[in-house]
């Protein structure tokens, strides 16, 4: 049970097919297997023994698969790290994980050389073509099913990151979910710019596509314009983004038609909710439908899935995986709001070192998500939000989602996030971060009265804050908790008003 096997595997029975595309070259199934394997044969050289934890830092390029399936081939377990980690960052993760070597990408390698010199622990830089000079590892480390395979980082909205372990049982089971539901072939073309240390794009994308033997076609940094050429160019039959990619995608696509994505099967979007309007603009311009799916680290990126699509509902869940929507201890009715959990193969070991935070979050198997969510009698989740992210107005319970989903209608809104921000009379107020296309002016009167017209009089926005973009984490996932809940007032020169 290791994710490398796949690898050694689709190697032998097609050699020559393309599994890497990128701007600085491809790579075949062979060439990947054979660079990843001298990585592994390095490492276990070097005195690097199955278990240890490796810390790999490197983005969106052709170097992480093979880094990342050379460590393991050698059976290490692997905690993958954003590039633009600082030295503190770092140093926090390889002083709670014990970890015992870092292989940072060249372009950063400073901070983790700075973390790493700082705890004695070694570091090696990888470079452009990955190469050591040793011959490759002739077959993978074997695993147990629960032996921890990965360790990603949570960010969290408070206290410290946690490492969730996901074992070699939880990335197969991923990989083999993934491939079956979409379904994956040898045939597909695959492409990306998600960053591949982020479980999306690691757990979700990659080890799909190279499980399936097909390729996948790497963008380092996301551009709307470029990742739509890539699209029409390479004939992709999938892309995956987050709501925001497929959102700028969309508003970047004059001189481009439905003929140009022809191809494209899969459209995949996750990391976030994917608002209505966005979906069914895409496939009104473009005759592509996109698919959502919802997932956490800790679930290995996936627990359900959207296909066959019902607008409005992140889908049914995984085969073998269940879905309780419960009020306390005691599952609620169909139909009715409550906490989602979770179980299935997919489901994490628990957070690395933390027993008692795992004990909170894993009940019988089962892994309280921190979402809010409905069931329908069909079994279709839909996510109303976050259960943090509920804002309490006057003892109406507004889902920041659904005001979202409105604001995203108005033709001069690009992005929007909705807040709650401290009200001494109400407990808490609606407030929105907008960012309008360019060109575009709208008064916060215009816009309370618009979404009047669609909205119930406790969930309009009274606060609004226009910026040129709104904060986003490296997937491109929006980050509310960037949002200084402060500085409405100020901002917009509007106060919080009786208008319910």
């Amino acid at each position: 049970m290791n994710i490398a096997f796949h690898l050694w595997g689709r190697a032998d029975q097609d050699p020559d097919r393309p599994v890497i595309r990128s701007d600085r070259g491809d790579l075949t199934y062979a060439q990947l297997r054979a660079a990843s394997g001298q990585v592994a044969q390095a490492v276990l050289q070097a005195g690097f023994r199955a278990g240890e934890r490796v810390v790999l830092i490197a983005p969106t390029i052709l170097e992480f698969p093979v880094a990342y399936y050379g460590l393991h081939a050698a059976g290490l377990t692997v905690i993958t790290m954003n590039p633009m980690a600082t030295p503190r960052e770092i140093e926090y993760v390889l002083r709670d994980s014990g970890a015992t070597l870092v292989l940072a990408w060249h372009e950063c390698e400073a901070a983790a050389e700075a973390a790493a010199e700082r705890l004695h622990v070694e570091h090696w830089t990888l470079h452009p073509g990955a190469s050591f000079d040793v011959t490759p590892l002739a077959e993978p480390y074997p695993r147990g099913p629960t032996d921890t395979a990965v360790i990603l980082y949570t960010s969290g909205t408070t206290g410290n990151p946690k490492g969730a372990e996901l074992t070699a049982s939880n990335l197969l089971s991923t990989a083999e979910a993934v491939a079956r539901v979409l379904p994956l072939t040898d045939a597909d073309r695959f492409g990306t710019a998600l960053p591949l240390f982020h479980v999306f794009g690691q757990a979700m994308i990659m080890n799909p596509v190279v499980a399936s033997g097909a390729s996948l076609s790497l963008l380092t940094r996301f551009d709307a314009r470029v990742a739509l050429e890539t699209v029409r160019r390479e004939r992709l039959t999938g892309f995956a983004g987050v709501p925001t990619m497929w959102n700028a995608m969309l508003r970047a696509s004059e001189g481009f038609g439905p003929a140009d994505l022809a191809d494209l099967r899969h459209g995949i979007s996750g990391g976030a909710s994917l608002p209505a309007e966005v979906l069914r603009t895409f496939h009104e311009y473009f005759g592509c439908t996109i698919l959502e799916g919802y997932g956490l680290t800790e679930t290995t990126g996936l627990g359900t899935f959207n296909d066959p699509p019902r607008p409005g509902s992140v889908g049914l869940p995984l085969a073998g995986t269940s879905i309780e929507i419960r009020k306390g201890d005691a599952p609620t009715p169909a139909g009715e709001a409550g906490e989602v959990f979770i179980k299935g193969p997919g489901v994490m070991k628990g957070y690395w070192n933390r027993p008692q935070a795992t004990a909170e979050e894993l009940v019988d198997g089962w892994l309280r998500t921190g979402d809010i969510g409905i069931l329908d009698d069909d079994g279709y989740l839909t996510i109303i939000d976050r259960v943090k992210e509920l804002i309490i107005r006057g003892g109406y319970n507004v889902y920041p989602r659904e005001v979202e989903e409105v604001l995203y209608e108005h033709p001069d809104i690009v992005e929007a996030a909705v807040v709650g921000v401290p009200h001494e009379h109400f407990g808490e107020e609606v407030a929105a971060v907008i960012a309008l296309r360019p060109g575009a002016a709208l008064a916060p009167e215009t816009l309370r009265a618009w979404a009047r017209e669609r909205l119930s009089p406790y969930k309009v926005p009274r606060l609004f804050r226009f910026v040129p973009a709104l904060p986003k984490g490296p997937t491109g996932k929006i980050l509310k908790r960037a949002i200084d809940r402060r500085s409405f007032d100020e901002a917009t020169g509007t106060r919080p008003v009786n208008h319910s």
